[in-house]
């Protein structure tokens, strides 16, 4: 049967002979899909569907022909045919992203498993190494012959470009290059990983539409394992087949039937739920192959290092807790959100003990038994007698049966105090043996794995436990608290206002002034807020926000949550106010400065980046914060004096002498332009990581990447290759967030896969310092490029003047505001409708719609242009050299070129055709002409650079998945032209009454349009 999009010949094109199974498995579903469209719509609109497709160009890039064609064929259709046209092609899409992402998990497997042979290459080279006697320190390594050295180079090369990003690649690269022992065991020690996911609006897809997916990617890999032992002698029958496929067919006749668009604006707890579906589904059982695989990697290659903590890597959560301009993150939502992750670990773990009870079977007849764990049964006993009564007989010879019986009891307890606390209602078990921690479970847990170890015996299953309970405690993830900097200043100033204290208002006070104040109030234990709330609505939220925190810390521990981080942070104010009323909440004693929470500033405008330095060095020279970060004066006042004695810092729970700082991707890309954006953020981290070391303190730096290069996002392997080596040192904090966490964590190979690669990247770049960030004539060439695209970029986006006209009107930024995709509003609560207060994500959504993408490329071309007119050959010899050997500018300008390829401006110029009001053709057109003059230079000057013939040349991977949808993207584009013209017209009162189908409802007009954006994202495969 043949493809309604593609034929085989067609096919071929993006598909070499290597890829044959993607080729088939995309045969497949297309040849489902088809069926389904004729079964649920007939076969006229599977004409239409083939007649639009072959409107559109093989290269997916319009041509004004096609245009003229597409209008007049997608104006007669009557808005239900455009509707089942739209929902079509999104379909497509979104079968083809499930294929290619079976596929990217196969092939992450077939590499692995290609990685692990590999390895053996590896033994035979390092068996012909001589080591000195110290070998295992810092002395290099000796080779015994060349014929070995050539041998190693070649091999790790072909590795190192087949297998990069792998544990089973890194470590003998580190051995090739003779990086000492002793400075990797040191990394490992510190290394510090972790993924934070938020609540972003950026994930269009319906949950439930996720689970049909899931649903076909089940039968997909089902149809795999039958289908590769159909020819009879693996035992497989041709029948399975086909009754796979007609499951599958039956799968997406249901997805058909099922509604696209949200039904409902979901809430902080929908959102909950949905961002803990992950570790439900994927990462609560992977993360401990994680660990795995790195001690494994480790130990072929250095088997006297020891391996890192089990929980290296971890996560953080912004779902429930993040309140910067959402409203409806309360303080009760808060503390709901940390009893519902409470909730799904304990249900994980009883699961597991439940298991364990039916495996460890281990009689005293044939086994002994230690002292401690038979102590810890009349311990047991004395306190569960109920437990005893009813299992003493059947469990009497089987000790672990009754020690982990036990434990079920207590884990039940402590599920069930968590479902009282969870509905704010008084545990009626708290007298009742429960866990309160964590630590108290694992405690038993180690205690029934030492009795089997010194009985000879082991158990995989239960150390897999000890691993998931030694990264996720009882918490699952820590919460991080952020609020915008305002809103701290603003709730000071009513307090303060409230008890006359300052001569004027709080708010009037220079920031000297307020830095002075706060300085002082924060070293008196003195009470400033009363236990009654007697101010506004916004002021009580503050407050209560950081006593439930208190609240949280008391009841779950400390590690629950200790990051407060700050919005739109400017001035050392703004940190210091947050400390104070951490001290209101009990949460800093300034007595002996100990705190319980770590304050975060979160720089984000390219001012605020290039302000922090000062912001940062202002902060480490208050004797008062210094002491905070070294955990307390008596630990900074050992530090000092050599003749007392060293006091550990245990009183504070936080890492000793670290400070975390989150730089914006987001907000100063919006900004100053995207190459603008990430010069600011790559030289703040330098001078961050510089000012950090002159007062002694390590730096973790907390990057804010978005999905779309627009907002940081892009392949995370080459990103944190191109941070600055000093910036990282084993630690790393990235936002994961939107439809990101889809399509990295919702197959387990591929979600190990990315994480092996984040961690790979955080060792290689802490231990491979390239140096060439450091040469200072390089820094001054950026700097120049940087300054000129920002000039050009603000130039079209806040001074242009009609610019905010062309962005409301050829965009369908008013039409994304309305997708229920979020808890959180789509705008600052300024009340106005202009570019400052349109928060990021709607910002890029809106550009990736239209097909321009514009906040990822635009300026670029300008300032690469500007600087060859001044030495044309000379200076374009050097950016090459630049792409070939520096990683901060191949990262910047590999993100441009994978952008650039998904820009069609002769779509784009549809969208103004179209839309734009006509009294108002002349002023579009001027913008739209400088939009498309700088995309072209852009273009141009990315080939010249790279040396490519065509955009992403050197991916042939990513190319050909842009080149797939490139060209379906284009019909449902012209689809949503229509619709959205028809709606807008609909609106206009004054509109002729001469309308095409003015029949129409404007709600039946939205939900049209609605579907082709949610159709264009899943081609796109980003939206914010």
């Amino acid at each position: 049967m043949g493809s309604v999009l593609y034929s085989v010949s067609h096919a071929a094109n993006f598909y070499p002979a290597s890829e044959l199974f993607l080729r088939h498995r995309l045969q497949v579903v297309e040849e489902l899909w088809e069926l389904v469209l004729r079964q649920e719509c007939g076969q006229q609109m599977v004409d239409l569907l083939r007649q639009l497709r072959d409107l559109c160009s093989p290269e997916g890039q319009t041509t004004n022909d096609q245009a003229s064609s597409a209008v007049k064929l997608i104006e007669q259709l009557n808005i239900n045919e455009a509707i089942r046209a739209a929902r079509a092609f999104a379909l497509y899409f979104q079968l083809i992203n499930i294929i290619e992402q079976e596929y990217e998990q196969q092939q992450q497997l077939t590499r692995y498993s290609e990685g692990e042979a590999e390895t053996i290459i590896q033994e035979e080279t390092r068996s012909n190494v001589t080591y000195s006697s110290n070998q295992k320190e810092d002395d290099p390594i000796v080779n015994k012959n060349i014929e070995v050295e050539l041998f190693s180079q070649s091999w790790v090369t072909k590795s190192i470009g087949k297998q990069k990003g792998t544990f089973a690649t890194l470590f003998p690269h580190l051995f090739k290059l003779n990086v000492p022992p002793q400075q990797i065991q040191r990394l490992i020690a510190q290394l510090d990983v972790r993924l934070v996911f938020t609540a972003h609006p950026t994930e269009i897809v319906r949950h439930t539409i996720r689970d049909k997916q899931r649903q076909v990617v089940s039968l997909l890999q089902k149809l795999d394992e039958v289908e590769n032992r159909a020819d009879g002698s693996l035992g497989g029958y041709p029948w399975e087949a086909a009754d796979l496929r007609e499951q599958l067919l039956e799968e997406i006749r249901l997805w058909w039937r099922t509604d696209e668009l949200h039904q409902f604006k979901p809430t902080v707890l929908d959102e909950v739920d949905y961002a803990l579906h992950y570790f439900q589904e994927v990462l609560f059982d992977g993360i401990p192959q994680l660990y795995k695989r790195l001690k494994y990697a480790l130990g072929k290659t250095f088997p006297w290092l020891e391996p890192p903590r089990k929980n290296f890597c971890s996560f953080g959560s912004w779902v429930g807790s993040d309140r910067d301009g959402n409203p409806s993150v309360t303080p009760e939502t808060t503390w709901q959100t940390a009893c519902y992750q409470r909730k799904m670990v304990l249900e994980r773990y009883i699961r597991s003990v439940k298991q364990l009870i039916e495996l460890l079977s281990v009689s005293m007849h044939w086994s002994d038994v230690l002292p401690d764990l038979l102590e810890s049964l009349e311990l047991d006993q004395s306190q569960l007698s109920d437990v005893y009564d009813a299992l003493a007989l059947r469990y009497r010879q089987e000790p672990y049966r009754l020690k982990l019986a036990y434990v079920l009891r207590r884990l039940e307890n402590s599920r069930d105090r968590n479902i009282a606390l969870y509905n704010r209602e008084t545990p009626k078990n708290e007298d009742q043996p429960l866990y309160r921690s964590g630590s108290e479970f694992l405690a038993e847990l180690r205690l029934i794995q030492h009795n089997l170890t010194e009985t000879g015996l082991s158990c995989r299953e239960l150390e897999t436990l000890i691993c998931q309970v030694e990264i996720f405690d009882f918490n699952l993830t820590q919460l991080d608290i952020r609020q915008e900097s305002t809103r701290h200043s603003d709730a000071l100033n009513e307090i303060l206002e409230y008890l006359q204290v300052l001569p004027q208002s709080y708010n009037e006070l220079s920031e000297e002034q307020r830095v002075a104040w706060l300085t002082g109030e924060l070293q008196t234990r003195r009470p400033l807020i009363p236990a009654e709330l007697p101010f506004s609505e916004k002021t009580n939220d503050v407050v209560q926000t950081f006593r439930v925190l208190r609240s949280l810390q008391q009841e779950f521990g400390v590690n629950i949550c200790q990051t407060y981080i700050i919005s739109m942070c400017r001035e050392v104010s703004d940190v210091l106010e947050v400390l104070l009323l951490a001290k209101e909440a009990r949460l800093f004693d300034p007595a002996i400065a100990v705190g319980t929470i770590q304050v975060v500033p979160l720089f984000e405008t390219v001012e605020d980046l290039q302000r922090s330095r000062s912001v940062m060095r202002q902060l480490f020279e208050l004797p008062l914060y210094r002491a905070l970060l070294a955990g307390g004066y008596a630990a900074i006042n050992a530090s000092q004096d050599n003749s007392l004695p060293q006091i550990p810092t245990t009183a504070s729970p936080l890492i000793p002498n670290l400070q975390e700082v989150m730089l914006g991707y987001s907000d100063s890309n919006k900004d100053s332009g995207f190459l603008s954006s990430n010069w600011e953020i790559h030289k703040a981290q330098k001078s961050l990581q510089t000012i950090a070391e002159d007062y002694g303190l390590s730096l973790r730096i907390f990057h804010g990447r978005g999905g779309s290069v627009g907002r940081g996002g892009g392949p995370a392997y080459e990103a944190i290759l191109a941070q600055p080596g000093h910036s990282i040192n084993g630690r790393i904090k990235i936002t994961e967030q939107g439809e990101v966490l889809a399509s990295k964590y919702s197959l387990l190979d591929l979600a190990l896969y990315n994480l092996e690669t984040i961690t790979t990247a955080v060792i290689q770049a802490s231990l491979l310092r390239t140096g060439f960030d450091d040469i200072e004539p390089w820094n001054e060439i950026m700097e120049e490029l940087a300054v000129r695209s920002r000039q050009h970029y603000r130039n079209l986006i806040y001074e242009q003047p009609d610019f905010i006209d062309f962005f409301h009107q050829v965009t369908p930024i008013e039409e994304i505001s309305q997708l229920q995709i979020s808890s959180r509003p789509a705008r600052r609560p300024s009340g106005k409708k202009d570019l400052s207060s349109l928060r990021a994500i709607p910002w890029v959504f809106s550009w990736t719609q239209t097909r321009v993408l514009l906040p990822s490329w635009y300026g670029i071309g300008t300032a690469l242009q500007g600087f060859l007119n001044e030495e044309p050959e000379e200076h374009l010899t050097l950016l090459r050299y630049f792409y070939l050997k520096w990683p901060f500018f191949k990262m910047v300008i590999s993100k441009a070129e994978m952008t650039l390829a998904k820009v069609d401006m002769q779509m784009a110029h549809h969208y103004v055709e179209e839309l734009g009001n006509p009294e108002d053709k002349d002023r579009l057109e001027k913008v739209f002409e400088q939009i498309a003059n700088e995309f072209y230079l852009t273009r141009d000057l990315v080939l010249k650079i790279t040396g490519h013939q065509r955009l992403l040349d050197g991916d042939p991977v990513l190319q050909r998945s842009v080149q797939l949808r490139n060209g379906t993207i284009v019909p449902l584009g012209f689809i949503q032209v229509s619709l959205l013209k028809r709606l807008r017209q609909s609106r206009n009162i004054t509109a002729t009454s001469g309308v095409i189908h003015s029949r129409y409802s404007k709600g039946e007009l939205l939900r049209g349009a609605l579907l082709t954006i949610n159709g264009i994202a899943a081609g796109m495969r980003n939206t914010g």
